[in-house]
């Protein structure tokens, strides 16, 4: 045929025939189907085709007198501008032979499929899907189209939106001739994802660039909800490298609210094809993906990385008819995995006002900007440069005023919305699925608009000041002892895998505990608690088969999500730490906890691990640890002991931990916080029981100065420079050292002080963890200096 080609007869070296979006599909569909990667067929009709509509219509010069000399800025010129051009394109007749050529395919694919088969027609621009920009959503497509004269007015229409005013003004950004771009249309199968989901994948981590993930998104119903950020959608990752080694676990997952759904409707014009419905309550309450069906499309995304050889952007959807998962495009991430490796560009946001609204942040950046509420499109001209855009959602008409905002606030829409990725392509801060947005901000008021404190994107009343620090680690100098860092929150710790660190040195899972929000306790033994207590861990535990599974996949999620950030670096995670009066705020836990007048030398850390009155809660946790290690398989995981008063309780803890599971087999390592008194004295009976220390400075120093730490009339006297102190830090590293133990430390105090962290390499420690914010600073000032003499 001479205008259509069928996708077996597609590659990517078809680009300039059929352009970026369908040289991808017959890539997939030749190359990838034989690999066992599902598909839908079709063909394109090419770019030939759209350059012969226009010159049997001797429409060009028409074209030129629309679109010559136009100015983008203009907003009323562009429109007008661009709906000429449109109609010039509209009104030109199709030639017989492209008709004769497209109705021949076409019965060919209603053959292979069936008579009622339903198509989708998608636009291809021939500069489209490029590694370096991506014309994704600038032209249109049409979804359930049946029969031929709904395919031919499909056809007609994907040609004209060549010339939409968002496709015109990325041209011009971009710096690509009106007139050397031209539209081929593809037309294929349509995936009956109405009756199941759909939704989109990359194969890094959007916000932070990392790449050992394949981070999932999805959704019941047609796709364009999440694109079009009209649906706050389920979560998904896969860790890469484990996966390869043949574990098969989810690595971290999130419930989206998924409020509405898009399916077929039967209107007989093309704007009628599909419909917005609620999402059955029960459907909201559920993940739309299966854990296996989460991995088999990580693994199909994978296949498509390898064959690509970059990171992609996959859209895929479920048949809701035969219940396979198909691949319906494919192209290259055009924003994270452009970014430098080794740059940083670290946000800090200064002094603020109270935080306003909360929602997914997108990116890591900060800005300030003044609020402009907009309820439709009549609101975008009055957006000035810097603004921050407040709405529902946002479409792709809203491009060319999306590209002078300072940040961008949508109510509705998850990571891979529409907002997201063009905040993302842009560079400026977003915060999506930000419920009540547009009733909480004002237009005029002054904000700042945060995503530097990890997936949660906070809004501050007023602007305040923010400072960036732009680091390329590769120029880091090398410390005279390894570096390691502290991390509590799982949502920054693929930003802070680049680091220039060792590892992770102090993983606090109270962070992860309190947003689990329920009492281990609690959820053991739900059966204990009162009936309103019990329906509110029911709630949370929605979706999974009950509330202890809900606590051990939570908690094996979030520090799975670390332990993966960092792999194979070794990750040190301390188990709970939690005193009684924090436990107790837990749901249910006032029911489980005693009320002491001390809890900071109460009943916690290893007296809690073996007690009756507890040890039910720590299975969950070792269960937590155990899926963790041996069902996502990053064994690259530590566990450590905290506040491990005697050597007998030492010895009941291991005991405990090895009738749970977590034996000291398959590389399995067990460390002890060093951080009593009794820890020092003793050091050569503990190592016996223990792999490792990490020393706990705040504990210790509190304990061998009689200090309460949490008291502030007696603040003054904390000081983990006393000699006293220095004294125990240098008995403890020399104790270690003699039985052949590692040992690190993990308290503030190396964060503040550099004078003592300096003393600490002197005495020959192994290790010192860092907040994140200092490792950079605390790296730059830590002079080359002798190891191993007495402090």
């Amino acid at each position: 045929m001479r205008y259509v080609k069928r996708f077996e007869e597609i590659t990517l070296a078809d680009v300039g025939s059929v352009g970026g979006k369908n040289a991808s599909l017959g890539e997939m569909y030749g190359r990838l189907v034989p690999q066992g990667i599902a598909v839908p067929n079709g063909f394109a009709v090419t770019a030939q085709a759209y350059r012969a509509v226009l010159d049997a219509a001797g429409a060009w010069p028409a074209l030129h007198a629309a679109l010559d000399e136009i100015d983008p800025d203009d907003v009323a010129a562009l429109a007008a501008r661009a709906q000429r051009a449109r109609a010039i394109v509209l009104a030109a007749p199709l030639p017989d032979d492209l008709v004769r050529e497209i109705r021949e395919a076409y019965a060919a694919l209603l053959a292979e499929y069936g008579p009622e088969t339903a198509v989708a027609v998608r636009s291809s621009a021939t500069a489209e899907d490029l590694p370096n920009a991506s014309f994704a959503g600038q032209h249109e497509s049409f979804l359930n189209v049946h029969g031929e004269a709904m395919l031919l007015e499909a056809y007609r229409r994907c040609l004209a939106s060549l010339f939409l005013e968002r496709a015109i003004h990325y041209r011009i950004d971009r710096g690509f001739d009106h007139f050397k771009v031209a539209l081929s249309v593809g037309v294929m199968k349509m995936v009956r994802s109405d009756l199941a989901s759909s939704g989109v994948a990359f194969t890094l981590d959007t916000e932070s660039g990392f790449r050992d993930v394949v981070f999932i998104t999805g959704s019941y119903g047609l796709g364009e909800n999440i694109v079009q950020g009209s649906v706050d959608p389920d979560e998904f990752y896969v860790h890469k490298p484990t996966y390869e080694r043949g574990y098969r676990a989810v690595l971290q997952r999130r419930l989206g609210s998924k409020a509405q759904r898009l399916v077929f409707a039967a209107g007989d014009s093309l704007g009628a094809r599909t419909l917005n419905e609620p999402t059955p309550q029960e459907d909201r309450a559920r993940f739309c993906l299966s854990d296996a069906e989460v991995l088999a499309l990580a693994g199909s995304c994978l296949t498509v990385e390898r064959h690509y050889g970059r990171p992609m952007d996959i859209e895929w959807a479920k048949d809701g008819t035969d219940g396979r998962i198909y691949l319906v495009q494919c192209r290259p991430e055009t924003v994270a995995s452009q970014r430098a490796q080794t740059l940083l560009d670290v946000y800090t946001v200064g002094a603020h006002g109270e935080a306003i609204l909360r929602g997914r942040a997108v990116g890591t950046k900060a800005a300030a900007g003044t609020v402009r509420v907009i309820r439709d499109a009549s609101d975008l001209a009055r957006v000035q440069r810097g603004d921050a855009i407040v709405a529902e959602t946002t479409t792709p008409d809203w491009e060319p005023v999306m590209r002078i905002a300072s940040a961008i606030v949508t109510e509705r829409g998850g990571r891979t919305c529409h907002a997201a990725i063009v905040a993302r392509e842009l560079g400026i801060p977003a915060v999506v699925g930000a419920e009540h947005a547009m009733e909480r901000l004002r237009d005029g008021e002054a904000v700042t608009v945060s995503c530097a404190q990890g997936e949660t994107g906070i809004v501050y009343a007023g602007a305040a000041t923010i400072a960036v620090e732009h680091v390329d680690v590769a120029d880091m100098p090398a410390p005279p002892v390894e570096i390691m860092t502290i991390l509590a929150d799982p949502s920054s710790a693929f930003a802070r895998s680049r680091l220039p660190v060792a590892g992770v040195g102090l993983v606090r899972i109270e962070f992860i505990a309190s947003e689990i929000a329920v009492h281990p306790m609690a959820a053991a033994h739900p059966e204990r608690l009162d009936d309103a207590t019990r329906a509110r861990v029911l709630a949370l535990a929605a979706g999974y088969a009950t509330p202890a599974d809900y606590v051990i996949s939570r908690l094996a999620e979030g520090v799975g999500t670390i332990a993966a950030a960092f792999y194979p670096r070794p990750v040190i995670v301390r188990l709970s730490d939690f005193k009684s009066n924090e436990y107790a705020r837990l749901i249910g836990g006032d029911r489980f906890e005693p009320h002491e007048e001390n809890p900071m030398l109460g009943f916690r850390g290893a007296a809690r691990y073996a007690h009756p009155d507890y040890t039910d809660g720590f299975a969950l946790e070792c269960a937590a640890m155990k899926r963790v290690r041996e069902t996502m398989g990053l064994t690259n995981v530590i566990l450590m002991i905290p506040f491990c008063r005697r050597v007998d309780e030492g010895r009941r803890v291991l005991a405990r931990m090895a009738d749970l599971g977590l034996r000291r087999e398959d590389g399995l390592r067990v460390y002890m916080m060093c951080e009593i008194p009794n820890n020092v004295v003793q050091i050569d009976a503990f190592a016996e029981l223990f792999d490792g220390f990490s020393i706990g400075s705040n504990d210790l120093t509190q304990l061998v100065l009689g200090v309460d730490r949490d008291s502030a009339l007696v603040a003054f006297d904390f000081d983990e420079r006393d000699p006293g102190v220095l004294e125990m830090l240098r008995a403890a590293i020399a104790g270690a050292k003699r039985n052949r133990r590692p040992i690190g430390i993990c308290g503030q105090a190396p964060s503040d002080y550099p004078e003592f962290a300096s003393l600490l390499i002197r005495a020959g420690i192994d290790s010192i963890s860092l907040n994140p914010d200092s490792v950079l600073a605390t790296i730059s000032r830590l002079a080359p200096q002798p190891v191993g003499a007495a402090p």
